[in-house]
C-alpha cells in the first residue's frame, strides 16, 4: 500500500509526500505538493486557492518571476544558438528565420512555463520556504 488514508473533516488524503524526488515529481506534474493528487492550477498559470484532494491552502505559494527567468535563459540559449548556426551554415532569407524561430520561441517558452512554476511551488513547500524576517526575537548575533 502506497500511503495510509486519514480522514480530516470531509476530505480523505493519503500520506503526504516527504522526499525531494516526490516533491519534484509532483511539481513537474502540476499536482499538489503535499499529496500529489490534487491539481495545482485553475487555468494556464492561475493558482487554485487550495487542493481539492487534501485541502492544502496554496496561500504560501509565491513563485514570482523565478520560472520565467530560468526559461528565458534556457530558451534564449536554444533559439539564439540555433539561429546563429543556421545563419552561418545556410544564410537563409529573413522570412525563413521568422518561420523557424517564432514557433520555436513559443514552444520553448510557453511549454515549460507551467511545469516550472509547479516545480518552484513544490520546492517552496518541501523546503518550508518563507519570506525572511528581520528584527525581533528571530534575530541571531
Amino acid at each position: 500500500m502506497r500511503g495510509h488514508l486519514r480522514v480530516t473533516g470531509n476530505i480523505m488524503t493519503e500520506k503526504k509526500i516527504e522526499t525531494l524526488s516526490g516533491s519534484i515529481g509532483a511539481g513537474l506534474a502540476c499536482a499538489c505538493p503535499r499529496c500529489g493528487k490534487g491539481k495545482l492550477f485553475d487555468g494556464f498559470l492561475t493558482l487554485r486557492s487550495r487542493c481539492d484532494a487534501c485541502g492544502l491552502d496554496y496561500g504560501f505559494a509565491d513563485a514570482g518571476d523565478g520560472p520565467a527567468v530560468f526559461i528565458m535563459f534556457l530558451a534564449g540559449a536554444i533559439v539564439v544558438g540555433s539561429a546563429l548556426v543556421t545563419e552561418v551554415l545556410y544564410q537563409p532569407p529573413y522570412w525563413v528565420h521568422a518561420m523557424l524561430w517564432l514557433p520555436l520561441i513559443l514552444i520553448v517558452t510557453l511549454g515549460p512555463l507551467r511545469p516550472m512554476k509547479g516545480l518552484m511551488i513544490a520546492l517552496q513547500y518541501h523546503h518550508k520556504a518563507a519570506e525572511s524576517r528581520f528584527g525581533g526575537a528571530d534575530e541571531h548575533d
